[in-house]
């Protein structure tokens, strides 16, 4: 955990999501959603992918924020566009419970993160 914590708080990308990880499931730690919320988003920024498809999921789910469809599609959408097919998926479930302009708000999102290098998304 500490070496996790000095990683990540440097700025290292994987020791951030690790740590993320850790607090989403409670692996060394007490579960703190909003914590691995944290850390998550930090690793996403830097363009790690697990890290984004796992806010995806605390988006679905409303762990550590609210939920969020157009989030969750939102995440989904930038890791699927890299190819991974769980993420695929996932964004297609979910685009079957949101109505057009959600859809079209989440793509935009989408392209907005990336151009942006996935700050502050």
């Amino acid at each position: 955990m500490k070496w996790h914590t000095l990683a990540a708080e440097q700025g290292y990308a994987k020791a951030q999501y690790h740590l993320g990880s850790m607090y989403h499931f409670g692996i060394g730690v007490l579960k703190d959603y909003k914590e691995a919320v944290k850390w998550y988003q930090l690793a996403a920024e830097q363009g790690n992918a697990e890290a984004q498809f796992n806010l995806g999921i605390m988006y679905a789910k409303g762990e550590g924020v609210l939920q969020d469809n157009v989030y969750e599609h939102m995440w989904w959408n930038i890791v699927a566009s890299e190819g991974n097919e769980t993420a695929k998926k996932g964004r297609d479930i979910i685009a079957k419970q949101m109505t057009p302009s959600q859809i079209e708000e989440a793509q935009k999102l989408a392209r907005e993160c990336v151009a942006k290098d996935y700050k502050g998304c």
